[in-house]
């Protein structure tokens, strides 16, 4: 097995703009410890920053404070950065390409938001034929409420591990996922 490390969208605007993630606690603690895990053990690491293309958005606006990494994923080192404009890491962007080009057949996915594009680019990577592992606690969510309905962020983040764990994704938590490297 090769695996990468993806960190979605870990910007500015999860933690001081419009779409504060709430659930579970210690997400940020431990994507950046995933991170540091897949650094001492040779395993890729990409980041995914998200930009909307036009102002009709009122967040992640490209140069805005909100679309910028949090300040601990940019120091960090990469291997590979992806810039995309839609939920998936996969739509218009290299991310495949790369993934292939070294060899990677796992996916390990984390960040945010656990409901859109974690869960997305999972469903992506397990159509393209890439064997995923989705992290509980190094992905995170917010309450959600529209004209749909609403929902608890932990409800949401629960709804989502379980239907990625039927027959999509390998959920595990960030414990296990290390002990393996």
């Amino acid at each position: 097995m090769k695996r990468a490390l993806l960190v979605i969208d870990v910007q500015n605007e999860y933690f001081t703009g419009a779409l504060p993630i709430t659930h579970p606690a210690g997400h940020l603690g431990n994507i950046l410890r995933v991170m540091d895990a897949s650094r001492e053990s040779g395993v890729p690491v990409v980041v995914v920053q998200h930009a909307f293309p036009g102002p009709d958005k009122p967040f992640f606006q490209r140069g805005s404070l909100g679309w910028r990494l949090h300040p601990e994923v940019e120091a960090r080192p990469r291997d590979h950065l992806v810039e995309k404009e839609l939920p998936g890491s996969f739509t218009g962007t290299d991310l495949e390409r790369w993934l292939r080009e070294r060899g990677v057949d796992t996916v390990t996915v984390s960040g945010y938001m656990t409901h859109m594009c974690c869960d997305t680019t999972a469903r992506q990577a397990a159509h393209q034929g890439f064997r995923v592992e989705f992290l509980a606690d190094a992905t995170g969510t917010l309450p959600v409420t529209n004209s749909a309905g609403a929902v608890t962020a932990e409800e949401l983040h629960r709804a989502i591990l379980c239907a990625q764990q039927m027959m999509i994704s390998e959920v595990i938590d960030t414990e296990r996922w290390i002990e393996r490297l």
